[in-house]
């Protein structure tokens, strides 16, 4: 018995130190990250080799659709809505599936971008962009699939797609130019209301200069349209903390028959316990 357990043990070690074994992957695995103006791009494929075969026309045939490398689907995200070929391409992650063939490409970027192999057909409703450019050769034979990002500029940047001696590239456009200018016009603007809001109250919370509070949450309020209950509420507890009770009442009735329509129990309370604080009639 003692020896059949030996031999149980030694069987398991054996298999367990086999388990750990890692041998090289025939198409390892890539992943590009590049910030284009203000936009996040990754890239995420598998880089299989040429080993001595021809590729395009051979083990990639013309005219076919291609996963564009090996494995999973090749995938790319972006963080902010781009424009690929002309047309507006949403913030987020498609499979970029080619059609290759002698003298141009079509470049397909795909919604379902989970799925395993290609689609046996092209779902149009799927097909977020799909492009058309020219092949480029190139001289010397590039061995590993290889996928880049290049001629950056803070609006544009080209997916480059390398193999053998084939290099085809896409352009896409990010909005670099519409988020800095809206973000210089809100600067320029001055402070939203929001921030007038969350300044007056960091104010109150931290028992800081509550003048500056009162002044804060007054614009805020001249520049909100509907000033909601919870709003309503710091503004009464700013003008009692600055001895208006007379004002902080009429606010916080306000703020309770608000939240009274829109039946927060928890904000009705604390606006007739303070009301009864302040003495309210």
């Amino acid at each position: 018995m003692k020896k059949l357990v030996l031999f149980t043990f030694a069987l398991t070690l054996m298999f367990s130190v086999n388990a750990q074994i890692e041998t090289p992957q025939p198409s390892p695995a890539a992943k590009i990250e590049q910030v284009v103006g203000l936009t996040d791009v990754s890239i995420d494929y598998s880089r299989p080799a040429m080993r001595g075969r021809t590729i395009f026309g051979e083990l990639v045939p013309y005219g076919k659709v291609w996963r564009t490398g090996a494995n999973a689907r090749t995938k790319i995200t972006f963080s902010n809505d781009v424009t690929i070929g002309g047309k507006e391409v949403k913030a987020g992650t498609y499979a970029i599936f080619t059609i290759p063939q002698a003298k141009t490409w079509d470049v397909v970027f795909y919604t379902e971008h989970a799925a395993g192999g290609t689609p046996a057909e092209f779902d149009e409703s799927k097909v977020a962009a799909r492009v058309t450019t020219p092949v480029y050769p190139i001289e010397m034979d590039i061995q590993s699939f290889t996928i880049s990002i290049d001629d950056i500029t803070s609006s544009s940047a080209v997916i480059g797609i390398m193999w053998e001696k084939t290099y085809v590239g896409v352009e896409f456009k990010v909005p670099t130019d519409k988020a800095v200018s809206a973000a210089i016009d809100k600067v320029m603007a001055g402070p939203s209301a929001n921030d007038y809001y969350a300044a007056a109250v960091y104010n109150l919370e931290e028992g800081k200069d509550i003048t500056k509070a009162k002044e804060w949450i007054d614009k805020s309020m001249s520049m909100t349209k509907q000033p909601t209950f919870w709003q309503l509420r710091k503004q009464s507890l700013i003008y009692a903390k600055v001895g208006d009770k007379k004002e902080a009442i009429a606010i916080a009735k306000k703020s309770l028959a608000a939240s009274k329509e829109a039946k927060n129990a928890d904000y009705v309370k604390m606006n007739e316990d303070s009301l009864k604080e302040w003495g309210a009639k």
